[in-house]
């Protein structure tokens, strides 16, 4: 059983924008006590937390970042969405969604590439 699914990724030149979405099953999605999130993993590198939200809607998204993501849950649709805007060369990545501590089978994930 897919759990989540993440869609919307690309190439995109430097300053670009991209909208990643994830669909979460909605028994997930719905669970009061689940808080979702947003990782990424480059090439040789670990995969990393990038942005957060609450069931009440509450967000994080980590500080290196400097404003240029923001994560959103539509409860309609049982999504996750991560809205990058002024991309860099190092957002490049696969990116994943989960439960914060990581604890669904990682889905396929959604891979970005930002270059000239």
């Amino acid at each position: 059983q897919v759990q989540v699914a993440e869609s919307g990724g690309g190439w995109v030149q430097p300053g670009g924008s991209l909208q990643l979405s994830c669909a979460v099953s909605r028994d997930i999605f719905n669970d009061q006590y689940t808080t979702m999130s947003w990782f990424r993993q480059a090439p040789a590198k670990e995969r990393e937390l990038v942005a957060s939200v609450t069931t009440e809607g509450t967000t994080y998204e980590i500080p290196s970042l400097e404003g240029r993501f923001t994560i959103a849950r539509d409860d309609a649709k049982a999504t996750i969405t991560l809205q990058m805007n002024n991309l860099k060369p190092d957002d490049t990545a696969r990116y994943f969604c989960n439960t914060v501590f990581r604890r669904l089978p990682w889905g396929q994930g959604t891979q970005v590439t930002v270059s000239s």
